[in-house]
């Protein structure tokens, strides 16, 4: 059922909000069981003739918290409502059971301290950063330079770094948490105490996690 006035407020050009009823298929993860039909309130793509698709058959994947009346869920954000297809169902039923896994990797909060040690030789060198978690526990990064190749990168999870550990592998639990959590850009406080020289190429270090990680796809 289409949305209008107030209800539709903020919608993006190209899309329509709709309050949507559907048949729960399967729960992957959730606090408790759901009702065999819920409802939600979706902003849904137009399609080439500016009009809503017809939802009736569609099977979709819903990323969703309990909404306060009963039978409603709410979207946790505006593309919470994907295309089902076996693909994307395996990579979430991953994601999900690597969440709840002794020691999944935290959510990032941010970047404590960082420094750069250069090497003996001219550039070589490493550099640590020390993130901020959402539950206190230690995630850092770590990148080397040796001559004759090129720059290597880890993180580690707990309080030893291990620089010869690979980088975390693509739509894997802490790829996500380090592609969407990271900032742009390395925060002045974070090298207290740090020289400019070792400052500049700690930064540039950092560039190279980023550029590895690549866009952060939700």
């Amino acid at each position: 059922m289409p949305l209008k006035g107030p209800d539709a407020a903020g919608v993006q050009p190209g899309f329509a909000r709709a309050y949507v009823e559907a048949d729960v298929a399967a729960l992957i993860r959730g606090p408790d069981a759901l009702p065999p039909t819920v409802g939600y309130v979706a902003d849904i793509p137009l399609d080439s003739r500016g009009r809503i698709p017809k939802l009736r058959k569609a099977r979709v994947l819903l990323f969703a918290r309990p909404a306060q009346q009963p039978g409603q869920i709410q979207l946790v954000s505006r593309d919470g409502q994907q295309p089902w297809s076996p693909e994307v169902d395996a990579l979430t039923r991953k994601i999900a059971t690597e969440l709840v896994a002794p020691g999944a990797p935290p959510a990032i909060t941010g970047i404590g301290h960082a420094f750069h040690t250069p090497g003996a030789l001219p550039g070589e060198g490493e550099t640590q950063i020390f993130l901020t978690t959402a539950d206190g526990s230690p995630i850092s990064l770590n990148v080397v330079r040796r001559q004759g190749e090129p720059p290597h990168w880890s993180s580690s999870i707990g309080d030893l770094a291990d620089p010869n550990a690979q980088p975390p592998a693509r739509d894997t639990l802490l790829w996500y948490r380090l592609a969407c959590g990271l900032p742009a850009a390395i925060p002045d406080v974070s090298f207290d105490g740090v020289d400019a020289a070792d400052v500049a190429a700690a930064r540039e270090d950092y560039k190279i996690v980023l550029d590895s990680l690549g866009r952060c796809e939700r």
